[in-house]
């Protein structure tokens, strides 16, 4: 995972030097807060169907995403942005606790690595207790303003 980073690291550093115009053209500090925002709200206590809708307004349509090692396939599907829509409101307010924060990020030509760490404590459905700890890079695909394709790594 270190060598991973620091390989991704250099790769978007690299990209970010070639691309400084383009960095210009497109707020990637103002894109990058207000996504962890939406993103973080998600995840509250109180998280609504409303702060969902607000994160979704981050992504295309057709989103893929990838999370390994559970999700390898990073596929845009026409109906990305449903199934993003109909996983995450299951678990739409189980956490009794969260907090996220950011690590820090780079920007390249039309993307985005950011790390995060976030920890939670909740209930499941069954009424057990669970808690977590975790710091994870995600890389973000950026079309025309909008996340197209969200890559996790992390455990």
């Amino acid at each position: 995972m270190k060598n991973c980073l620091s390989m991704l690291t250099l790769l978007l550093s690299i990209m970010s030097t070639a691309t400084l115009a383009n960095v210009d053209k497109f707020d990637y500090d103002n894109f990058v807060k207000k996504y962890h925002s939406a993103m973080t709200m998600t995840q509250t206590p109180h998280a609504s169907k409303e702060d969902l809708e607000r994160y979704l307004s981050f992504l295309t349509d057709d989103i893929g995403y990838q999370h390994f090692p559970n999700a390898a396939d990073d596929s845009r599907e026409p109906d990305g942005k449903e199934l993003i829509r109909k996983g995450m409101s299951r678990y739409l307010g189980v956490h009794t606790q969260y907090n996220g924060q950011i690590v820090e990020y780079i920007v390249g030509y039309n993307s985005v690595a950011l790390k995060h760490k976030f920890a939670a404590k909740g209930l499941r459905a069954d009424g057990s207790e669970f808690s977590y700890s975790k710091v994870v890079l995600d890389v973000l695909e950026l079309e025309n303003g909008k996340v197209s394709v969200i890559r996790r790594y992390g455990q």
